[in-house]
């Protein structure tokens, strides 16, 4: 996937810094360095434990998750009577967006480099007007590109209304309007334009199925024709050179453009033009989502929008306490997009390697393909909306509960539970084998 996000200014910020002793993560693009914070007792010894200061955040065996948010409280660096106070000063509220990073859970160890970036942190280009573009693109009613890329692209509309128009390989004409929850795929190549439709305009998330993408390699019409001689244009159009004298001597990235119609099918440039019988467009939304006990998720990938080829997804709502069950994809890297709420999650990378995440509205998180991990909503009274987008024609995933539920129960036991039947049976009568995605918040168990 493309994360167009553009770490340098971070990167120069982060190198004005003091020089200390750093450890090395990474953005989706770059790679950065970090100083950990380190605490030490009054000997100067490095530790974490002091007994002089407890908060609210401090009793907290189980590593349960806290929303300071909800609990108004502001994270700490203690847990279970160990930790120091920061000296320093400090960005609450960055810190109050990542409490787990102030406060990692206890079963965080090794090192997983940065699988987190907030849109916050991408630098925005500012056209003429009020359009904007990053890896969101902002286009208000009337504006259009009109464009074609060297890589698939595949877009999610966030608001607003955008009238897509294209042409498949053998010529012929497609025309759509894609609202609220709609998707489009352009297979590499295909030229196609973008036009805001209503008032307002359009907003979406563009998703390129090649992380190498940049915006600088956008393949734009005036900006191919400003480099073709004029002769060459006049000749290959059967048409005067002079008719030409007029064009845009540079690209035209976003621009303001007459309001389309209201039916995209009634622009079809001429009776001749033939329609494309393939569909560029979908609209997420309206299928009908598989039903979980704490959500609903819906997919869409090559199974039922067969033009999507390389690029697959999920539109995930989790309710408030609920989780996103604990699982991993084997074929392909999850990039996850925040529309709404708060959560975290924790992946686990094999070999006692574990590190924690939390999100908010705008963040991009990434699990690389084989890595277990969890999404927990972390209000009581938001849910989480987000999208897991892959590169795959079809969407991929293991539940650990179905693995264990089809799993003999002997041999479960013996490996979790050795020298605890008792508990060990409860574990395994309550398996389940029926696919869960969205799990409800637990139930009070007697033990």
């Amino acid at each position: 996937m493309a994360r167009d996000n553009d770490a340098k200014q971070q990167q120069q910020r982060q190198q004005q810094q003091p020089e200390q002793p750093s450890s090395t993560t990474t953005n989706p693009n770059k790679t950065i360095s970090i100083s950990p914070r380190t605490f030490f007792s009054e000997d100067c010894s490095q530790t974490t434990t002091t007994t002089t200061t407890t908060t609210n955040n401090d009793n907290n065996p189980y590593d349960t998750a806290s929303d300071p948010y909800t609990t108004g409280l502001p994270p700490e660096p203690f847990r279970n009577n160990h930790g120091a106070s920061i000296l320093g000063p400090r960005n609450r509220d960055r810190e109050r967006q990542d409490p787990d990073m102030i406060r990692p859970p206890a079963t965080d160890a090794g090192h997983i480099p940065n699988m987190k970036w907030s849109f916050a942190d991408s630098r925005m280009r500012i056209e003429v007007g009020p359009s904007l573009f990053s890896k969101f693109s902002r286009v208000e009613e009337g504006k259009r590109q009109v464009l074609m890329f060297d890589f698939a692209e595949w877009a999610y509309v966030l608001s607003g209304t955008t009238r897509i128009t294209c042409i498949d390989a053998e010529g012929r004409h497609f025309a759509d309007d894609v609202s609220q929850g709609g998707l489009w795929y352009f297979p590499r190549g295909v030229p196609h334009s973008l036009q805001g439709v209503g008032k307002g305009g359009t907003e979406f998330l563009l998703i390129f199925d090649d992380g190498n993408f940049s915006e600088d390699e956008t393949f734009l019409l005036s900006d191919w024709l400003a480099h073709t001689p004029q002769s060459v244009i006049a000749k290959n159009f059967r048409l005067p050179p002079a008719l030409f004298d007029n064009l845009p001597p540079k690209e035209k990235y976003i621009f303001q453009g007459s309001i389309p119609s209201s039916d995209p099918q009634t622009e079809q440039p001429s009776d001749e033009i033939k329609r494309s019988p393939r569909r560029f467009t979908h609209n997420m939304l309206a299928q009908k989502p598989l039903s979980a006990s704490g959500g609903h998720v819906r997919i869409t990938d090559s199974s039922n929008f067969p033009i999507s080829s390389t690029v697959a997804a999920a539109h995930v709502i989790i309710d408030p306490g609920a989780l996103r069950e604990m699982h991993w994809h084997p074929a392909a890297d999850e990039w996850a997009f925040f529309i709404r709420g708060r959560a975290r999650i924790t992946i686990f990378a094999a070999s006692g390697t574990s590190r924690t995440f939390d999100y908010v509205a705008g963040d991009v998180g990434v699990v690389p393909k084989g890595m277990a991990h969890y999404v927990e909503n972390l209000s009581r009274d938001e849910p989480v909306e987000f999208l897991e987008i892959f590169r795959a024609s079809k969407f991929e995933e293991f539940s650990l509960e179905q693995w264990l539920a089809e799993t003999p129960r002997r041999l479960v036991k013996e490996h979790l539970f050795a020298g605890d039947e008792r508990k060990g049976s409860m574990f395994v009568e309550s398996l389940s084998s029926v696919k869960d995605p969205v799990k409800a918040a637990p139930r009070r168990v007697k033990l």
